[in-house]
């Protein structure tokens, strides 16, 4: 499935990011994409008031985004806020395309270095799988990239590739981190996985510098059920497309068998 990861800098003005993701996805579609992964808080970046540019997934941001899917002929993933009880926030995946609609609301909430995601989001509780033309595909936000149970429950539910848009939060040792448990996702649950982050604000970002909003460093990457890296993106805005071999994940769970020889 040729899968195109989109990596860009979200604005606070969501229009603005809409017509981002319209310019993407159009470029993804011209090279053949059927899939478009964009980042977390694609609708407005962090470091602005959640609650206030929330919308449901069924409001004026996210049918743009239907509409976009729909006019390029790919599905799209997208990271949205949408309201939640106490006015708080969900942080949500919304996915649409030509197999239809989901949503996945963000389960493990960013409360580390510094920082209380749930202060402002509230939390979800089901795992989320989507067939995107005949592939199951796993649904996953940022900070889930820390909890290896969850990517073994998309493998569990039959998914062959899972999907992370993020807005990791910059500092010291934060890239290696992003590197290296992309790769052991992808390798201990045996899938395929399009981590896709925002490119950092600012021409000048450093990513080993704390940031006041966890907005990106950068570094989309595509990791074989092998724990290779495929594709990695850099620290600008940059569009990826390459091919998921899907029959590849049977081929290296035959080999290294570790969701079948679990024991806890």
């Amino acid at each position: 499935m040729r899968t195109a990861l989109c990596q860009f800098t979200a604005d606070a003005d969501p229009g603005k990011n809409l017509q981002a993701i319209d310019d993407l996805a159009g470029r993804a579609a011209e090279q053949g994409a059927r899939l478009a992964v964009f980042p977390e808080a694609a609708m407005v970046r962090f470091g602005v008031p959640l609650a206030s540019a929330a919308e449901p997934v069924d409001g004026p941001w996210a049918d743009g985004v239907r509409e976009i899917a729909r006019r390029h002929g790919l599905t799209v993933i997208a990271g949205m806020f949408t309201p939640a009880p106490g006015g708080r926030v969900a942080n949500t995946l919304l996915v649409t395309g030509p197999d239809g609609d989901a949503s996945y609301d963000k389960i493990h909430l960013y409360d580390a270095f510094g920082f209380l995601e749930s202060d402002t989001v509230a939390p979800g509780s089901e795992v989320v799988t989507v067939d995107v033309e005949g592939v199951r595909v796993g649904l996953a936000t940022c900070y889930d990239l820390r909890f290896p149970e969850l990517f073994r429950a998309h493998a569990d539910a039959g998914a062959v590739m899972s999907v992370l848009p993020a807005s990791w939060a910059s500092g010291p040792g934060k890239l290696d981190h992003w590197r290296l448990l992309t790769r052991a996702r992808a390798l201990d649950a045996t899938l395929w996985l399009a981590a896709v982050d925002q490119a950092p604000p600012g021409p000048d970002a450093d990513v080993e510098q704390p940031a006041k909003a966890p907005n990106g460093v950068g570094h989309s990457v595509l990791v074989g059920p092998d724990g290779g890296v495929r594709q990695e993106a850099g620290v600008d805005p940059e569009l990826l497309v390459a091919d998921v071999d899907v029959e590849e994940v049977e081929r290296v769970r035959r080999a290294v068998a570790v969701l079948d020889n679990r024991r806890l």
